[in-house]
């Protein structure tokens, strides 16, 4: 008789681990805004507030660590000068180029 083997439990897949690096979050980014995806982009910005540490996002940007949870949350509608706050507090820039 053979011992049944444990089911392997998987991770949730969670971009933050990965994101390491500047170019790393760069190449991110730019794949997420190439999506115009406007959830998906406030998602990303939360991985990478999370890979870079939520407290220090919130102060480099100016809000309350509270107020960015709720800015990055799924289904939020933060206005424009929130994103950008946190972007610019993550060392992210946005570009345009013509389409």
């Amino acid at each position: 008789m053979t011992k049944a083997k444990a089911p392997r439990k998987l991770l949730a897949f969670d971009a933050a681990r990965y994101l390491d690096d500047d170019e790393a979050i760069a190449e991110y980014m730019t794949a997420v805004l190439e999506t115009e995806d406007a959830d998906l982009l406030l998602a990303a910005l939360g991985d990478v507030a999370r890979a870079k540490g939520m407290a220090q996002v919130a102060r480099d940007s100016g809000l309350g660590r509270e107020s960015l949870y709720k800015a990055l949350a799924p289904g939020a509608k933060p206005r424009f000068d929130t994103v950008l706050k946190v972007a610019r507090a993550l060392g992210v820039k946005f570009t345009a180029q013509a389409a």
